[in-house]
């Protein structure tokens, strides 16, 4: 075909798309809905004589099998088994000499950038470019897995680039506006770099870009890349107050020159976010991508590291905590809900719909800080047992604060149990305005009611902790044992040395984190100061013991050591 005439129908095409927003000098189509391509032809097309052969490809390795590519065209009776369809487009009013196709992915394409070529009779041996598209996720399509049934919704969680993000505590709710800017110009392209450089992808990109075709996947995936923990990507979080080097997280108002920046420095972390900037600019990415997105507040929020579904508070016998527990409470916590089935859980519908995702790094899933999809339908079902991470975000909506008594002898009881904190005023915005809406009863059933407490008992069933029942109590032999053994006696002006002696009672081989606290206390209990800290790791083989030394601990007054 060489030189001959093209034309991408950017502006038609991408408007009745939904895309005209990114752009409309470049061609941005949805799946499964037709797009229209123009070129030069030599006549009418004949069904019994022309032949016409198309090949769309993505990625670096494209292949028919992984549906990264396809090979269709007319006649269609010669192409009935390809994934991409074609047929002439009637009535289009060009010139003699050219031919306008109608062009459809399935609903199940990839998403991401393609290349489009053409064969005609004249050209059987080697195709001509047709230029490259951008496929994304199509919310208006019946047949797309993030189908969104009701215009109304798409135009807020899909089309709306600016949003408020709530803050505060649950009596003191405030809000901030936040301007996503997912249709900026450059946003697509950077959206598409996130994609590309994620760990599976460098490790595997025939595998990534077929799985792009799944927003399962493709959520997972960008909640990994939000944070820079694992990766390259996009933010790193800070707690302490420290932001030299960076910004503080209260910098941000939009999304847009985090991704820009992120892009700038070559993929280096921007600094710094927490949990509103990692949730708002996962949003951002996903509604450039075409899923279905909101920001999403939890008031109260637990951070559960144990998955027992409970946060545990310690306290000895003389009113002070003997340790530090790394369960906690968090005033507020922010998340992404994204749009989509979960046909990999339920062969019906019972799980489709809205479904948790969560950037900010807090604990690992599957060896990554990531979260989710969870789907909210499963956390108010307290069915934990399914993925992703259904457990951790079931506690931190409606865990059981459970407040213990550790006597010297390492034994503890159980002294109150509060059922009702955790999990307050769960908000979102509204549809079509600035109000804010109150989700709560999508994620759990009212405080306080017998159904909510036979959910939370059942959750607990469901996780099935090991050797652990569900209040912390171990019921039968631990699975690794430990004690502080003196080899010195405590003499006032003294050193002292100690041994910790740990045993695998187990089949399994242990890995454990041991953090060791020594600290000195006045006779009444009252913490004095610290002695020594230590963490370690330390790998236990079935069945095996081990002894760690800790010497010279000077002791100049009375003293109590936990």
């Amino acid at each position: 075909m060489g030189k001959n005439f093209i034309e991408l129908h950017c502006e038609k095409n991408n408007t009745a798309h939904n895309t005209n927003d990114i752009s409309v000098n470049r061609l941005i189509v949805r799946r499964g809905q037709s797009f229209l391509v123009t070129f030069d032809f030599h006549g009418p097309f004949r069904s019994t004589t022309d032949l016409l052969e198309l090949t769309v490809e993505t990625g670096p390795q494209p292949s028919e099998a992984l549906g990264t590519r396809s090979v269709f065209g007319l006649p269609e009776g010669r192409w009935k088994r390809s994934s991409w369809k074609v047929k002439v487009h009637q009535g289009s009013g060009l010139p003699a000499g050219s031919i306008t196709l109608d062009i459809t992915s399935p609903a199940d394409a990839p998403v991401g950038e393609y290349s489009l070529s053409v064969k005609t009779n004249a050209t059987a041996s080697v195709g001509s470019s047709l230029g490259k598209l951008l496929l994304l996720f199509n919310p208006w399509c019946q047949e797309d897995s993030v189908h969104l049934p009701e215009e109304e919704e798409r135009q807020e969680y899909v089309m709306r680039e600016q949003g408020l993000v709530y803050k505060g505590s649950e009596k003191y709710i405030g809000s901030m506006a936040w301007d996503f800017g997912q249709f900026e110009d450059d946003i697509v392209d950077i959206c598409l770099k996130l994609l590309d450089v994620n760990p599976k992808c460098l490790s595997d990109p025939a595998k990534d870009f077929s799985a792009r075709c799944n927003p399962i996947y493709v959520s997972r995936v960008v909640s990994a890349m939000i944070n820079a923990n694992d990766d390259r990507g996009v933010l790193m979080g800070r707690w302490d107050g420290q932001y030299d080097g960076g910004m503080s997280p209260t910098h941000w108002n939009g999304s847009v020159e985090v991704l820009r920046r992120w892009l700038k420095y070559g993929g280096n972390p921007v600094k710094y976010g927490q949990c509103w900037v990692f949730a708002a600019v996962m949003c951002t990415v996903l509604r450039c991508l075409g899923i279905p997105c909101r920001v999403v507040t939890n008031f109260q929020s637990a951070h559960d590291t144990d998955k027992n579904l409970t946060i545990d508070n310690f306290f000895s016998d003389y009113g002070v905590r003997p340790k530090k527990s790394p369960d906690s409470v968090w005033n507020y916590h922010v998340w992404v809900e994204a749009w989509m089935t979960r046909p990999d859980l339920s062969a019906g519908s019972l799980y489709d719909g809205w479904q948790a995702v969560d950037p900010t790094p807090q604990e690992k899933s599957t060896g990554v800080y990531c979260c989710g999809p969870a789907p909210v339908k499963a956390i108010l079902q307290g069915h934990v047992d399914l993925k992703y991470d259904v457990p951790f975000v079931f506690a931190e909506v409606n865990a059981d604060l459970v407040t213990w008594m550790v006597f010297a002898d390492g034994s503890k009881k159980k002294i109150s149990t509060d059922s009702v904190s955790v999990g307050q005023n769960i908000s979102t915005k509204a549809v079509g305005s600035d109000k804010r809406v109150d989700i709560t009863a999508n994620y759990k059933h009212a405080e306080g009611t017998e159904k909510e407490r036979a959910v939370y008992n059942q959750a607990v069933k469901r996780v099935n902790i090991p050797e652990d029942n569900s209040n912390g109590i171990h019921d039968g032999k631990p699975g690794v044992s430990m004690k502080i053994v003196e080899l010195t006696k405590p003499i006032s002006g003294k050193d002292i040395d100690l041994k910790l002696v740990l045993n695998n009672n187990d089949s399994v081989t242990r890995k454990l984190v041991i953090n060791v606290n020594v600290q000195a206390m006045r006779y009444n209990g009252i913490p004095s100061s610290q002695i020594q800290t230590e963490l370690k790791e330390q790998k236990l083989l079935p069945n095996q013991g081990r002894v760690k030394m800790f010497q010279s601990l000077s002791i100049s007054r009375p003293t109590m050591f936990k």
